[in-house]
């Protein structure tokens, strides 16, 4: 079959829809020859065609009657020299590191290795067709309806980010139509958008959903790579969570998911891969970048390119310092951005994108090409603070407009909650913003994401169930996983019938929510935490596509329980903007113009009423604490420059086994306290009482009181223990201007 083939345009790169056919362009700068290979439904290659143009090292043309839905991929010769980096071979056919949609799996028994990999030399050019192997690009047509989709935009201080699993997510429940469950359509309808308003969540931060392959380990074991942090595409939504059975549908249906998440208020944050890709070290296969031009796309090692640098413990990594990488990964942000309609990005280990020579650097080329970028001016940007290289944990310090995973307020809050001493100092601390972390560089307390667990690790039923991880299923003879879990069983390994035990996980875990959502930063409630999900001790399930990591909503008392507490802790921290400061505390005493009083924005207080010393913070025996938030010293202003106060509140938290009496201090507004949480009372922790004098905080406890300043509180009996109630939420009001 004959193709006319017209010199075409090096931008943009990628396989891009005109009215005349599609044009392609791709990168390779020690490319010979460029073959465009075009292949039908079946996979047989059916035409190809040699690019003859190359502007700036890319090789671009037009063909004729190219149409939306076309399969394709390149051959590309060039130089054998594994010895000084260069692995191009002919033979191999790679994915258009620019394909919107990949159609087709890797197939571990064809020749997809560029390499001899019978003998495992990687110096021996392996010279077998590898097309029936590799999964093959699809030319995509962007156009896509709209309407008057907008983003949420909601303050990044006022979020509540839920990170969750589209399969794991919506897999098992009855409530989303069969043919929908464990995929975008299953998010996107209106049972799960449902369960995502009444929970109370802002924004969901979806695991990797680039295009991403299963490694040889895990298909040989029966396992699957379940996670997704292992990309063979950084423009093609995964085509594993499409509904659509049709070529390239799967980012239709990414599209409609997001629109409907955003009618419903809700934000889309993306987990990327940019630091490595799915093609291992130098015995990996040649899948696409490898083969496309391995010196640009990854950092090889200078004294031996024949190997990578792998600050990643991956294999591999991607070589940010180089223009065309850097432009790679800002194009595929953009795209995510202007085509996808996403709100933000989280990415993984984002400590190697800011490595320059091998140190981490703040100045490097990646942060600064973002912070330029208008188009990524209003998107949020969050980062897994480390990487596995030296110096990686960098927790703190990342620059100006960037969030991070915190992971100090991750150890702090669960040693705490563990009973282990000495925490009292790093837990004000994590309760306050972390102001020690990110104030001193210009930034807010929203800088700082908390979170309690996230997909890596234990889940919180397992973070108060087990003292021990249990990752057998993995297949590495139980190695894998962190061994520092900072975790509690509470007297039985797993699950048990002591009704005692039972009792203290269910309020242990009240607590770490709790925590977790009174707060300042932002919080990160891990999917499925809130209906006590456990993944019977397994903290490494990266592998584990089944009923270990589904969500599995038939809830039993206990569970249910859970959830509506979940909920109506979401509602209230939202209602209430002194929980989400947008400043961080002053802690000294404020006196505000025109006014006498003389007023603290935050005290922290013994049990006698009286304010904490300095030398009490590091004392090894107390476990005990409290702080006063002061609603009147928000120091903000609305858009028409009213002040905005709030209730105050007073919390007390107790890790002791045993009960502690506090006295209580003035409120500021001299009313008296109100209680509203006690995570003692397993029926109804977030009973009103008002209280005057001295209370009772029980062992393994948290009590929280409002001077209700502003408006009245009171609970609800209303449920939230199915995906189709409402919540219990506090009729409760929130902030007024003055």
């Amino acid at each position: 079959m004959n193709r006319t083939l017209l010199p075409g345009r090096p931008y943009p790169l990628g396989a891009t829809v005109t009215s005349k056919g599609t044009n392609f362009a791709i990168f390779s700068e020690g490319a010979t020859k460029v073959e465009l290979c075009f292949f039908d439904m079946e996979g047989r290659q059916v035409d190809s065609v040699y690019l003859r143009e190359r502007t700036a090292y890319v090789w671009h043309g037009l063909v004729r009657n190219i149409k939306a839905g076309q399969l394709y991929g390149y051959r590309i010769d060039g130089a054998w020299e594994p010895e000084k980096g260069h692995r191009f071979n002919a033979h191999k056919l790679l994915v258009d590191p620019y394909a919107k949609a990949l159609w087709g799996n890797v197939d571990w028994q064809k020749p997809i290795f560029g390499h001899d990999a019978a003998s495992g030399d990687d110096l021996k050019m392996d010279e077998n067709d590898s097309a029936d192997g590799v999964p093959k690009s699809v030319v995509v047509d962007s156009q896509f309806d709209w309407g008057d989709d907008r983003c949420p935009e909601t303050p990044l201080a006022d979020s509540v980010i839920y990170e969750m699993h589209v399969k794991g997510f919506s897999i098992r429940n009855p409530a989303v139509p069969e043919e929908l469950r464990g995929t975008y359509a299953g998010l996107a309808c209106e049972t799960s958008i449902d369960y995502l308003k009444k929970l109370g969540v802002t924004a969901v931060e979806l695991m990797p959903i680039h295009h991403f392959i299963d490694e040889r380990r895990l298909v040989g074991d029966g396992l699957v790579n379940y996670w997704g942090y292992n990309t063979l595409g950084y423009f093609a939504p995964m085509a594993r969570y499409s509904s659509c059975g049709d070529i390239g549908g799967q980012v239709n249906e990414f599209k409609r998911m997001v629109k409907a998440l955003h009618a419903a208020g809700i934000e889309v944050i993306l987990d990327v891969v940019y630091n490595h890709t799915c093609e291992g070290d130098q015995l990996g296969p040649t899948l696409c970048w490898r083969g496309v031009c391995n010196t640009t796309y990854y950092r090889v090692r200078e004294d031996n390119p024949r190997y990578y640098v792998d600050y990643t413990g991956t294999g591999n990594t991607l070589n940010v310092r180089l223009p065309q990488v850097l432009k790679m990964l800002m194009d595929s942000l953009r795209y995510w951005v202007t085509e996808m309609h996403v709100d933000g990005f989280r990415f993984d280990l984002a400590a190697t994108l800011a490595r320059e020579l091998h140190d981490v650097s703040r100045l490097s080329s990646f942060f600064d090409t973002i912070h330029q970028d208008p188009t990524l001016a209003d998107v949020k940007l969050i980062a897994e603070p480390w990487d596995v290289g030296e110096g990686g944990y960098q927790v703190g310090q990342f620059p100006v407009l960037w969030a991070e995973w915190n992971g100090q307020y991750r150890d702090t809050v669960r040693r705490f909650w563990k009973g282990d001493g000495g925490q009292l100092s790093a837990l004000a601390n994590r309760l306050t913003g972390s102001s020690d972390l990110y104030q001193d560089d210009g930034r807010k307390p929203y800088a700082s994401i908390n979170f309690v667990t996230a997909h890596d690790g234990f889940t919180l039923c397992d973070l108060v169930s087990y003292n021990q991880k249990h990752n057998e299923a993995n297949g590495e003879d139980n190695r894998d996983g962190s061994d520092s879990n900072d975790s509690w069983n509470m007297g039985a390994e797993g699950p048990t019938d002591d009704a005692k035990i039972n009792l203290l996980r269910e309020r242990q875990t009240r607590n770490f929510l709790t925590t977790l959502m009174l707060s300042q930063g932002v919080p990160m409630l891990s999917g499925g935490d809130e209906i006590a999900r456990s993944q019977r001790g397994n903290n490494n399930c990266y592998c584990q596509d089944n009923e270990l990591t589904w969500h599995d909503w038939n809830l039993d008392e206990p569970r249910k329980r859970v959830l509506d507490f979940t909920s109506q802790l979401i509602h209230f921290r939202l209602a209430h903007p002194n929980l989400h400061r947008r400043k961080f505390f002053q802690d000294r005493e404020i006196r505000r113009k025109g006014e006498d009083i003389v007023i603290k924005d935050v005290a922290w207080f013994n049990t006698d009423g009286k304010q904490v010393s300095d030398e009490a913070w590091n004392t090894e025996w107390n476990r005990s604490v409290a702080v006063l938030l002061n609603g009147r010293t928000l120091q903000v202003t609305d858009e028409e420059g009213r002040r905005v106060i709030d209730d105050s509140f007073f919390l007390v938290v107790n890790a002791a086994e045993g009960g502690v009496e506090y006295v209580l201090p003035a409120s500021p507004s001299g009313k008296p306290w109100c209680q509203v949480i006690d995570t003692e009372n397993i029926e109804s922790p977030f009973t009103c009482a008002e209280i005057d004098g001295k209370i009772i905080v029980g062992g393994r406890a948290l009590k929280l009181f409002s001077d209700g300043a502003v408006s009245s509180i009171s609970g609800s009996s209303e449920s939230a223990s199915s995906v189709f109630s409402p919540p219990a939420l506090p009729s409760k009001q929130g902030s007024v201007l003055v």
